[in-house]
């Protein structure tokens, strides 16, 4: 991780879960962190805590609601005007709603899609004009997928959101394609973990607690630090290296 000394990393979806984690690692390890939410207050307690840890790099919140296309682009636009632009993407946020196929709400469906397609394909793009207006020719563009976006489950709360997965499984790979056609050696890495133990089962069924609660009670699941750690993973691999997709799964999940 030396070469990210100093560097700017933005990590949409900060504030709790994976997001927080990486950003923690991230900034742990030298880098400009940019980390955005639609509300700060838990960014700007976690950059408290990164300062009083005595962490070499800095993290700086940004509020952005990223269903929203134009607050994306002044966020990247502020980037550019604080700290040149962007070296690193993680393409964190995500949600998933119950909504099955056959009885869902086309809002919902649409905020899925807005939210885990839409967005991510904006910061993709931003992030790349970002590098390529600076001639950054070693960045790095990480999708924080799902196994959901690998194979399809037998529960009707998750299909429509499995759908917006696929979707970021084919992002990845068609952005690497991209970016060799145009000769970048900027890198695309989707890591998809399979269950993580944060907040996500407690939003999917916030009218169940206590099906969230059994989601994250049956096994040991994986820990929002473990798919951190990934994510240096991917990062600190010699700039030769693509690492196309991480599949990762707690040792007792079945599928």
């Amino acid at each position: 991780m030396e070469r990210w000394k100093g560097r700017v990393a933005l990590v949409s979806g900060a504030s709790v879960g994976i997001g927080a984690a990486v950003v923690k690692e991230l900034v742990q390890h030298g880098m400009k962190v940019v980390g955005c939410a639609r509300s700060v207050d838990k960014i700007e307690k976690l950059a408290a805590e990164c300062a009083r840890s005595g962490f070499s790099g800095t993290l700086i919140p940004y509020k952005c609601d990223l269903s929203v296309e134009e607050e994306i682009i002044n966020m990247f636009s502020a980037i550019k005007s604080s700290h040149q632009g962007v070296d690193v993407l993680i393409n964190n946020a995500g949600l998933a709603l119950p909504e099955p196929l056959l009885t869902g709400r086309t809002s919902s469906w649409r905020t899925m899609i807005d939210v885990n397609v839409i967005a991510l394909s904006i910061c993709t793009r931003e992030a790349y004009q970002s590098m390529k207006e600076r001639n950054v020719d070693d960045g790095h563009i990480i999708n924080i997928n799902s196994m959901s976006g690998h194979r399809v489950v037998q529960s009707a709360d998750v299909h429509f959101y499995s759908s917006t997965k696929y979707a970021v499984t084919a992002l990845t790979e068609g952005l690497r394609q991209e970016l060799r056609d145009t000769k970048s050696h900027i890198r695309a890495t989707c890591i998809s973990p399979g269950l993580v133990e944060t907040e996500f089962a407690y939003r999917l069924y916030s009218e169940n607690p206590e099906k969230a609660a059994a989601t994250y009670g049956s096994i040991k699941c994986l820990q929002a630090g473990d798919v951190a750690s990934a994510v240096v993973y991917a990062l600190s691999s010699p700039p030769h290296v693509q690492i196309g997709d991480i599949q990762m799964r707690a040792v007792e999940q079945v599928s």
